[in-house]
């Protein structure tokens, strides 16, 4: 079967040099846009454990009322979603949901008596090593 049209109407496809071309121009665009994109990430995960570290603050002041103190270091954050041993004044558990863990998959740090504050709860930041800057470093309660 021929196709009856003349030859300059059939439709054409592309070229490889404009293929090329496009494929530049998409690349620039993601040269630039990439890195604002995950800069903005690394913010909002700091942010995220600034609000998580806030909650766990006032479920520990809850359990403080309850109780009359603070959980010891060794009791650690688990008392506030478990009773700990012998504590007949404990009200909770004093979080809705499992303890979480901070936006870069580890433990928060809980320390009674603490160095920084009457308490000290943090997170290692996004390298788990104590101190650092930027988006490495260290974010607690302090």
């Amino acid at each position: 079967m021929s196709c009856n049209l003349p030859r300059f109407s059939r439709p054409r496809g592309f070229t490889l040099l404009e293929l090329l071309v496009v494929m530049v121009i998409i690349g620039l665009l993601a040269g630039y846009v990439a890195p604002k994109y995950f800069s903005q990430i690394g913010k909002s995960e700091v942010k995220a454990a600034r609000a998580q570290i806030d909650a766990i603050e006032k479920a520990l002041d809850q359990f403080r009322i309850d109780t009359g103190r603070y959980p010891t270091s060794e009791e650690g954050l688990a008392a506030l979603v478990a009773r700990p041993g012998n504590e007949g004044k404990w009200a909770g558990p004093y979080l809705r949901k499992a303890l979480p863990n901070d936006p870069w998959g580890r433990p928060y740090v809980y320390r009674f008596p603490g160095e920084r504050a009457e308490f000290d709860l943090f997170s290692y930041g996004k390298d788990g090593q104590p101190g650092g800057t930027g988006e490495a470093e260290d974010v607690g309660n302090w």
